[in-house]
């Protein structure tokens, strides 16, 4: 099994930045890549992005590429999702996933965070 806990989330303006964090526990040698998805309010679940625990290879959603940097710090099985010029429309629950492929499909992941609110005011 494997654990993840995502922090870093709360009330920020718009045009500010942001930095999630997502620390993995537990069996972590048995994932290859980490994502993260949003589910705004009454919306389905968004993929974000998706970058191998090496970090050489990342790949972002369109409606967030450009805006949305996705890395990884082996040393502390962790991972981060910084987020910059927000918008109120990026308000969501934010969660990070492991899965032991490259993926981008949240079926495709077998670990999922409980979620970090972000909410963005105008």
């Amino acid at each position: 099994q494997v654990q993840l806990v995502e922090s870093g989330g709360g009330l920020v303006q718009a045009g500010d930045s942001l930095r999630l964090s997502c620390v993995a526990s537990g069996r972590t040698f048995s994932t290859y890549a980490m994502g993260w998805f949003r589910q705004a309010p009454g919306k389905a679940r968004e993929f974000v992005g998706t970058v191998s625990w090496s970090g050489t290879s990342t790949y972002y959603a369109e409606s967030v590429r450009g805006r949305i940097t996705i890395s990884t710090d082996n040393a502390k099985n962790t991972g981060y999702l910084q987020i910059s010029k927000l918008k109120p429309e990026d308000t969501a629950v934010y969660y990070c996933a492991a899965a032991s492929r490259f993926v981008t499909t949240a079926r495709m992941f077998e670990y999922w965070g409980q979620g970090t609110q972000v909410t963005v005011s105008s």
